[in-house]
């Protein structure tokens, strides 16, 4: 069984809780949450969009890597999104996280904690510097979670868009 396979639990989640990287089996079910994530940001995002990153997701190729958290009877109650990058400055290399969602229902099951956990633990084998993210200010619930595994930085994020013309 390769790491990809692995399914790894970790004390103080939900007993029967897991997580794994997604398999192409996952699709619809990371379909609905990752369709729960985007309606959480007030993000418009069509089939297409989802079909996309989903192939990212699977292609071994793409920066893109994916982690879903399942119960004992196999459903999906959270996913990660998460690619490595170079930190110039450091000389070393980090793992951002761009997405990480858990249903509503599954909220206060441990599974963010084995998403992050998982992460910790990539970050470790890998030799990544930092795991990073962002995350909206009014996000008051996932910030509680942050404060308890990360540091706060004092980075303000900018978007520019590209040119015109």
């Amino acid at each position: 069984m390769t790491t990809s396979e692995q399914v790894f639990e970790r004390p103080g989640a939900v007993a029967g809780l897991g997580v794994r990287a997604a398999r192409g089996e996952d699709f619809g079910q990371w379909r609905e949450l990752y369709r729960g994530y985007a309606e959480f940001y007030r993000v418009a995002q069509t089939e297409e969009q989802a079909a996309l990153v989903w192939s990212w997701v699977q292609d071994p190729g793409h920066e893109v890597n994916a982690l879903v958290v399942e119960d004992a009877d196999g459903r999906l109650l959270g996913l990660a999104h998460y690619r490595t990058f170079a930190r110039p400055l450091s000389a070393s290399t980090g793992c951002f996280l761009d997405d990480l969602f858990v249903a509503p229902a599954a909220r206060g099951t441990g599974a963010a904690d084995l998403l992050l956990g998982r992460l910790g633990e990539l970050a470790a084998e890998h030799g990544w510097s930092v795991v990073r993210w962002i995350t909206a200010d009014d996000n008051h619930r996932a910030r509680g979670k942050y404060d308890q595994v990360a540091t706060r930085t004092m980075w303000i994020t900018y978007d520019m868009p590209p040119a015109v013309g």
